[in-house]
């Protein structure tokens, strides 16, 4: 350093004396503030500030923004609920998606004694998925704003969502009676919001245990739908593993089936297509099935505007009938022609005997009353059959004898006697294939009706399901761990029966056996079948011996044999009809075939 730079420096800091001597700003003095101590920092532990309400608002908008695009303004987590009351149904909606929440049926209760829900807002969730900016959105997870409002007798409730530059609003009416529920979407603008995609209708459906029988329940439990070309179809019911389906074909309806109850969405047009499951969760007793709905609608007719209906209800098939196009199929009626049975029969006959009557054991009783009368023509030439084949016993046993080590032969002489006599040897059963269809119709009825459901009848306290008069202490194999006391008399009658027309008839060998097999047989399957279904046999049981007895009383055996003896006079000038002539062919085959297969 030179001798210029330290004169520079000495003038510099000389300047800066006489500024702070003479020239710098008095101070003031500053009160000091009491200080907070800070919490010693712990090691590992930092001390964090937490950030400002306003800051945090802004990035969970930011955040919301990010995530619902157009939709953000109307996203919260508070819920608002509205409840409707109708003379079947308790309804509560969510402003939350603007969707139904939970489903009460006011008028049935569980096997506790309580209200059933039949759609629980705890278990089941219904949502609406649209696409947007390439993003799914659950509109579950927007707030519309409500509005309730009546029209005569029906409730209608709004749900709104707009923001100016789009409206959606959907609506829901409930009429004051039934178990639908009328669902329309509208909007405007929603075209420049939403991507060009299908919108999906997703129905997670945890179906609550409302049956004392929880296998039973889930048994009878699945999901069935109906597509637009008549192909009606269903999962597998008596399964409790997962059972799934997609569904390619348009939808007209589809329901979660329970024994007694169903819920479901039936489309005004239809949904596009669809995918269902079901499975039981065996662990859980308080569910029967966990199941699923994906429905898809129509990108242009939600735009447009898109309707279907919500029934939440019983399987009554009065009720059914009136919702869609085989919406009866919600309630189990039996294959082939056993549905026709319960629909044109069974049911009608029902449903006169309920306005009168309001004791259903009585009504039970009173239509195995109508159904042997019915019955009567058939039984009665049943037994006109068992009556000529008694008179002809003498001579069928000598047959047997003379032809004892010639089975063959035996049968062939057998069937000119009867050509003689004039017996059809299927006659006395043809009228008793005639009433199976009628007793199968009532084995899918009785088990099946919600009208029998907690119905009280002397010691059974639901005829619904079985009459328990006894708890066993351990389960037996195919039996259960209870006696049913109508299924026992239902036994016990079937084979007194039995043993008083075996000492009447000319049935031997396996065929005998075969009779007290039978009874024993179904003492063990309907154990554990509906009692109004066991009462019913058991009454009937007892009407059949009645009518036995009476038609012994008409039928004049002497008369039968010697009509029988004419027709064996006049069998020379009979033709043979063309059932006896296949019937002797194909013994003849038989018998030549024996031949060969003894040569060889």
């Amino acid at each position: 350093m030179d001798k210029n730079q330290y004169i520079g420096l000495i003038l510099m800091f000389g300047l800066l004396a006489v500024y702070f001597m003479y020239f710098a700003p008095e101070s003031t003095p500053v009160l000091e503030e009491p200080t907070q101590e800070l919490p010693q920092q712990q090691p590992g532990n930092e001390i964090q500030t937490e950030e400002s309400p306003t800051s945090l608002i802004r990035e969970n908008q930011a955040v919301d923004t990010l995530k619902y695009g157009a939709f953000s303004f109307a996203v919260t987590t508070n819920e608002e609920t509205q409840t409707i009351e109708t003379d079947e149904l308790s309804v509560i909606f969510s402003n939350l998606g603007g969707k139904i929440k939970e489903v009460v049926l006011k008028n049935h209760k569980d096997y506790l004694g309580n209200p059933i829900k039949i759609m629980d807002g705890s278990k089941s969730t219904s949502n609406l998925l649209v696409k947007h900016l390439g993003k799914e959105i659950n509109l579950s997870e927007v707030a519309f704003e409500p509005a309730v409002s009546s029209s005569n007798d029906t409730t209608v409730v709004t749900y709104t969502l707009s923001n100016g530059s789009f409206n959606l609003t959907q609506t829901y009416e409930i009429p004051s009676t039934g178990f639908e529920i009328i669902y329309d979407v509208k909007s405007s603008g929603l075209n420049n919001v939403l991507d060009p995609a299908d919108i999906d209708f997703v129905w997670n459906h945890n179906i609550s245990r409302a049956e004392s029988t929880l296998e039973d329940a889930r048994y009878n439990c699945n999901v069935r739908y109906y597509q637009v070309d008549g192909d009606y179809d269903e999962l597998t019911q008596r399964s409790t593993d997962l059972e799934e389906a997609t569904l390619n074909n348009p939808l007209k309806w589809v329901s979660f089936k329970q024994k007694f109850f169903s819920a479901a969405v039936i489309a005004r047009s239809s949904f596009s297509s669809g995918y269902v499951t079901a499975i039981a969760d065996i662990g859980d007793t308080t569910t029967v099935k966990n199941a699923t709905m994906q429905l898809k609608i129509p990108y242009t007719e939600f735009l447009n505007g898109f309707g279907y209906s919500y029934f939440f209800g019983p399987n009554n098939y009065t009720v059914l009938k009136k919702v869609t196009d085989e919406f009866e199929e919600n309630l189990d009626m039996g294959w082939g022609p056993l549905p026709i049975v319960n629909k044109y029969l069974i049911i009608p006959i029902f449903h006169i005997l309920e306005r009168f009557i309001n004791n259903y054991g009585v009504i039970i009783l009173i239509i195995v009353i109508i159904i042997r009368l019915l019955l009567s023509p058939l039984t009665y030439k049943s037994h006109i059959s068992m009556a000529k084949m008694r008179v002809m016993k003498p001579e069928l046993d000598e047959l047997k004898a003379k032809h004892e080590g010639d089975m063959q032969k035996a049968q062939q002489e057998q069937m000119k006697l009867y050509q003689k006599v004039g017996i059809n040897p299927l006659s006395g059963c043809i009228p008793m294939l005639l009433q199976m269809p009628v007793l199968f119709a009532l084995f899918f009825f009785f088990p099946n009706a919600v009208e029998l459901r907690q119905q009280s009848f002397l010691w059974a306290h639901d005829l619904s399901t079985y009459d328990s008069i006894v708890n066993l202490p351990f389960e037996i194999p195919f039996y259960g761990d209870h006696v049913s006391l109508f299924t026992l008399l239902m036994t016990v009658s079937t084979i007194l029966i039995t043993v008083s027309n075996s000492q009447m008839t000319t049935i031997q060998g396996p065929m005998k056996t075969i009779q007290y097999v039978m009874p024993i047989m179904f003492l063990f399957v309907l154990n554990s079948y509906a009692s109004g279904l066991t009462f019913y046999y058991f009454v009937s049981n007892m009407l059949t011996y009645g009518q036995t007895v009476m038609f012994r009383k008409f039928i004049d055996e002497d008369k039968i044999k010697a009509t029988l003896e004419e027709n064996r006079k006049n069998s020379g000038n009979k033709k043979k009809s063309k059932f006896q002539t296949r019937l002797e062919e194909a013994m003849k085959a038989s018998q030549e075939a024996q031949r060969q297969k003894k040569k060889k």
